[in-house]
């Protein structure tokens, strides 16, 4: 096996023994890392007088010894600008020494060595100490018979880098929506938990370099899981438009908790950037204090009109779930679904729903003997009353006419009840 660690400032000698450059630098093309299968470096970077640098493929030398012999002149290899092309990975600046995601444990790890196979097959990297010996001891020191094996590796296929935008020349070159939204399929199948925990784990700017390469949903459901003083930080270190994205896939209420933790000039920012609806939404959860109903009720509910079917009201459930990830356990019954403002008449459960029969109203179904909250109830006292009386979610009303402003659900209102320094978004109950 060839470590990079040896590779880094080893002689370059032409054909006939001379001296000419050394070993800077091992590049990787950009596009071979994002598809599945063997990776192998593009091209060896090797500097000689006057800072000058070639670009040399691997086959075109020999390793033997610490030493890296040309099978041609070094003037035959193409030079290589010494600024990096967006297009490639500088294993020594963009990998060693960096953090990457150890995809398998659900960690991140410190990139101590990177090894090669003989034929310079890119097979892993070193996070151990002996990856990290390796590279100030010398070679006669640790003697060939100590080079660690590649069970001792994390796989390369098995890891993540990060800040590392993944993206084809020709991808590039086409137009992308505004903004493009970054996919990774490692982390998409993660869970959001998992993810929020690897950011923890990450400076600030790292985490908002990992959040910014998974897709809005993905986003959204890891910074929901993440404590909030880490969740701004996030949002100041990553592109505005981005931020507005994973804002508008998060819930209002959500949504709302975040941008009051920001400062007023950006989060009138960000709420600019958001799609009107989105942003009209989070802008009338923020006008209540964050320890009252108001602060902590959502605007995604279902209201359908008492007249409607049983039918009906499930076809409205399955909708909202598939189209906006709206996911309840009762549906509020109004007179006027249509108007924005909506007297509450009546709820009626999801149980309910699935066992009556397609045909029968919502009115006949629904309960009218409802517990209720008002916007400016303490929180505290919203979470004693749906524990008192069992709830999954408890509606919230204006004090004078009834009218349905939102819902507090049982996570948040589990939320109040933990310690301050124990408190982070769960993952919904339903």
């Amino acid at each position: 096996m060839i470590f990079l660690s040896q590779l880094l400032g080893a002689p370059v000698e032409d054909p006939q023994g001379a001296r000419v450059a050394k070993i800077v630098d091992v590049i990787v093309e950009l596009a071979q890392v994002s598809q599945p299968g063997p990776i192998f470096p593009r091209a060896l970077i090797a500097e000689g007088q006057a800072n000058q640098r070639w670009a040399i493929t691997p086959d075109a030398v020999e390793w033997r010894d610490g030493i890296l012999r040309l099978r041609r002149p070094i003037e035959q290899f193409p030079l290589h600008p010494a600024e990096k092309s967006p297009q490639e990975i500088s294993l020594a600046e963009d990998v060693l020494d960096k953090q990457v995601i150890d995809i398998a444990r659900k960690k991140a790890v410190r990139v101590n060595d990177v090894c090669f196979s003989d034929n310079w097959q890119l097979l892993g990297i070193d996070n151990s100490t002996l990856g990290l010996v390796r590279r100030l001891a010398p070679n006669w020191l640790l003697g060939a018979k100590n080079r660690p094996t590649s069970t001792n590796l994390i796989p390369w296929e098995q890891i993540e880098l990060i800040g590392v935008q993944r993206q084809t020349e020709a991808e590039a070159q086409t137009p992308q929506p505004a903004p493009s939204r970054p996919q990774s399929g490692h982390l998409a199948e993660m869970h959001p938990a998992d993810i929020a925990e690897i950011v923890h784990q990450l400076t600030p700017g790292q985490g908002a370099q990992l959040i910014e390469r998974l897709d809005d949903e993905t986003a959204a459901d890891a910074m929901e899981e993440i404590d909030t003083e880490r969740q701004r930080q996030i949002l100041e270190n990553i592109q505005p438009e981005r931020a507005a994205d994973i804002l508008e896939a998060m819930g209002p209420d959500e949504a709302a908790d975040l941008l009051s933790q920001l400062s007023e000039e950006r989060a009138k920012e960000l709420l600019r950037l958001m799609k009107r609806e989105e942003s009209e939404d989070v802008q009338e959860l923020l006008e209540y204090e964050a320890d009252t109903a108001g602060g902590l009720m959502t605007t995604d509910y279902v209201a359908l009109n008492q007249t409607k079917n049983v039918a009906q009201a499930l076809e409205s459930i399955r909708f909202n779930i598939q189209e906006h990830d709206i996911r309840v356990v009762y549906v509020y019954c109004v007179a006027d679904e249509t108007q924005d403002e909506r007297s509450l008449l009546g709820m009626v459960s999801i149980w309910d729903l699935l066992v009556a029969p397609p045909t029968q109203s919502l009115q006949e179904l629904m309960e009218t003997d409802l517990v209720t909250v008002q916007p400016d109830t303490d929180a505290r006292t919203v979470a004693q009353i749906m524990a008192k009386y069992n709830l999954l979610a408890v509606p919230v009303v204006s004090k004078d006419n009834n009218i349905l402003e939102g819902v507090v659900t049982v996570d948040d209102a589990l939320d109040v009840l933990l310690p301050a320094d124990k408190r982070r978004k769960p993952t919904r109950m339903y």
